[in-house]
């Protein structure tokens, strides 16, 4: 049986460099949809994309996409960097309403129980690396980590805490978390 794990956490808690650590030892990782989507927007010409409400539809379809690709990949445990809830999480911090799609697509991995209900949450590190994609501070990083909580609260999720350990060792905690 296929074993769905979201890693998520605040912006800059060192996620992806993890899950880039866990595709490298074998595991099957699906790449954060968010980063790629502001990414191509930011290519395009748009600054801030996430100030546009229509974002987190945009998010939420191709990370459904995704995971639908994914069923074909290998492995019995798959690593998803960020889910739906992530996205559900940006649009109240960013203060927009869900859309549509996201709201179809909340309902559709809390209905079909498409991920493991045990969520990875990477604490944060001292300090924020901002990058065109990542622009906040540690004390937004902060909060936003409080929205994700409170998102994967509301949705049943139980959370399972990595500390601020190094690379190797998180990823190690991950594969164990997911035995």
């Amino acid at each position: 049986m296929l074993r769905r794990y979201i890693l998520t956490g605040a912006p800059g808690a060192g996620k992806t460099t993890t899950a880039r650590r866990l595709a490298a030892a074998g595991h099957t990782v699906i790449a954060e949809a968010a980063t790629d989507l502001i990414t191509a927007s930011q290519a395009a010409g748009i600054d801030a994309p996430w100030d546009d409400p229509a974002l987190t539809d945009e998010i939420a379809a191709l990370q459904r996409e995704r995971q639908h690709r994914a069923d074909a990949l290998p492995g019995p445990v798959q690593f998803f960097d960020r889910s739906p809830v992530c996205t559900l999480a940006m649009a109240r911090f960013t203060g927009h309403e869900p859309g549509p799609v996201l709201l179809a697509e909340l309902d559709r991995i809390t209905t079909e129980r498409i991920y493991q209900t045990t969520v990875l949450l990477f604490d944060l590190l001292d300090a924020i690396t901002p990058t065109n994609v990542r622009r906040v501070t540690l004390d937004e990083a902060r909060a936003f980590e409080r929205v994700h909580l409170d998102a994967y609260a509301e949705y049943g999720f139980r959370i399972e805490r990595l500390p601020p350990l190094p690379i190797a060792a998180r990823a190690a905690l991950a594969e164990r978390l997911a035995s």
